[in-house]
């Protein structure tokens, strides 16, 4: 066996079950989960249809690439999304099943066996970046995303011999949990150092689709690079999905862009993977990627619920509107494991332990009291967990 694997944490629900293990939830409520960050607004009908109607393509072999109108979908978004001069289908787009299996496979695509390698990341961190850059052979450095610095990751924290072992940059924007938007100008600034020091940028932007304001829309990797002139999008690479944008998880559909060269340096990999996206997924996803209205509709559904949940628990718990995403990142009043726990068993709230997103660094583990919650249930849903959330804080 790979002896990487003894390396790997467990991931944080598994965590969770454990600490669940001697809780009887309460039997007087019917039970919210606000743990996990699974959308539950309904798919698109369209895109179900389309999906529907290409059942016939199971006859096919699928290739690694996708099919052109595919990737054409995908770059026609991205230019009009980002407002960049240009993306080539052909070279720059690459379809995948899900920001999930991208982002860890291209750890192992992108990181030199044997080479000391490092791979940076925000601190709290979505898991998948710790255990590809650990299945790598590379060591995970994080930098902490702390509230007096609005959750973004302090880079100025990591000195020269660190940005020259780095073969790959994770980068989470919007961010989980916090949902703190790294600014464009942040984005050049790495974008330099990337060239700089010869590492990759994962751009990690599955959550750039939810945010509150329509006018104000998160910047993107490429969007950095396209205002600073360039169009090759060098060493930068970006992973969006479905699964958010679009309430669609479960067809498992998303893509990778950016630097041609790494493109098809990844594509050679993924054909040897055997992770072709399914035929008629991928034509559902054109279907998705070519209408708006029905991510705007999104949006209005986050935007009232964020309204309604931080007007029930202002006064009561820390929690703000997020730049962006669909998660709260609030302070606990007590330690964030024992919140969760009374949650569960006095009002039948699940709530994810911060502590359970992050590792400590040296510095303290930057999630431990502070809790996320994932806003993904009906409105009412939502409105009633607070309720319930209050109720429990009074009685602490």
């Amino acid at each position: 066996m790979n002896p990487q694997l003894e390396l790997l944490h467990p991931y944080p629900f598994e965590k969770l079950r454990e600490l669940f293990a001697d809780i009887t939830p309460s039997a007087a409520h019917s039970p919210v989960a606000l743990s996990i960050g699974e959308p539950r607004h309904a798919s698109p009908p369209f895109v179900l249809e389309t999906l529907a109607g290409h059942l016939d393509k199971l006859a096919n072999y699928p290739a690694t690439a996708g099919i052109a109108a595919l990737r054409e979908a995908i770059a026609s978004w991205l230019t009009g999304r980002f407002q960049l001069p240009g993306v080539d289908p052909e070279r720059q787009v690459l379809p995948v099943n899900g920001t999930r299996e991208a982002l860890f496979a291209i750890a192992q695509a992108v990181i030199a066996p044997g080479s000391g390698a490092s791979v940076i990341c925000p601190n709290p961190f979505y898991q998948i970046y710790e255990g590809a850059a650990l299945l790598a052979g590379a060591e995970p450095v994080f930098i902490d995303c702390l509230a007096d610095n609005g959750f973004i990751p302090d880079f100025d924290s990591i000195d020269e011999a660190q940005w020259q072992r780095c073969q790959l940059l994770y980068l989470c924007s919007p961010g989980n949990p916090s949902g703190a938007v790294l600014p464009l100008e942040t984005l050049q600034q790495l974008i330099a150092l990337a060239r700089q020091y010869d590492f990759v940028i994962a751009s990690d932007e599955c959550y750039s689709e939810i945010y509150p304001d329509e006018g104000n829309p998160p910047p993107g990797l490429l969007q950095a690079c396209a205002a600073m002139g360039d169009t090759d999008y060098r060493n930068c690479l970006v992973f969006h999905s479905l699964s958010k944008r679009s309430n669609l998880p479960g067809l498992r559909s998303g893509f990778v862009a950016g630097d041609a060269d790494l493109i098809g340096k990844f594509l050679r990999y993924r054909t040897y993977h055997g992770c072709a996206m399914p035929l008629h997924h991928q034509y559902a996803s054109i279907a998705a990627w070519g209408d708006e209205a029905h991510v705007v509709e999104n949006r209005r559904l986050y935007r009232q619920k964020f309204d309604a949940v931080l007007g029930i628990l202002g006064g009561h718990l820390d929690a703000c509107r997020p730049d962006a995403g669909f998660y709260l990142w609030p302070a606990t009043p007590i330690a964030d494991t024992d919140f969760a726990r009374a949650l569960l068993r006095d009002a039948n709230v699940t709530v994810l332990p911060g502590r359970y997103l992050a590792r400590d660094a040296g510095r303290g583990n930057p999630g431990e009291g502070r809790v996320r919650m994932a806003l993904v249930a009906e409105p009412a849903a939502c409105v009633d967990a607070a309720e319930r959330i209050v109720d429990v804080i009074k009685g602490l």
